[in-house]
């Protein structure tokens, strides 16, 4: 009987000795990804973005006739990155929006959609 909990106290203090030496390994695997991504960034040119023509920065207005995808979809609620592209395919299609109602026009956007955003948008 001693010999069997022997072995127990020593299987729980070896797999606690991995679990400690596993915790105690992880943030210097995280350092590592942190090294290396910034060094990633370093290469990486730096692109200006134009924002100043597509978003007011005050007060989160968008313009649906000069916003890329990417502001759309983060200005506008219920708005992904695929509907937002959906409506910068139908504008470069179609032209530029002569109304915000217009956006109804656009596949997958209702009418219920442009209400709740007209806060968030512009001609």
């Amino acid at each position: 009987m001693k010999s069997g909990i022997q072995a127990v106290c020593i299987a729980v203090a070896f797999i606690g000795t991995s679990i400690c030496t596993q915790a105690l390994a992880a943030p210097v695997a995280v350092k590592n990804d942190t090294a290396q991504a910034q060094q990633r960034s370093d290469k990486t040119p730096v692109t200006p973005v134009a924002t100043a023509k597509s978003s007011d920065a005050d007060d989160g207005v968008v313009s649906i006739n000069t916003a890329s995808a990417e502001a759309l979809a983060q200005a506008m609620n219920g708005v992904g990155l695929k509907k937002a592209q959906s409506i910068v395919s139908y504008r470069e299609e179609y032209g530029p929006f002569k109304a915000l109602e217009q956006l109804q026009e656009v596949p997958g956007i209702g009418s219920a959609l442009v209400e709740r955003n007209l806060s968030h948008i512009k001609l």
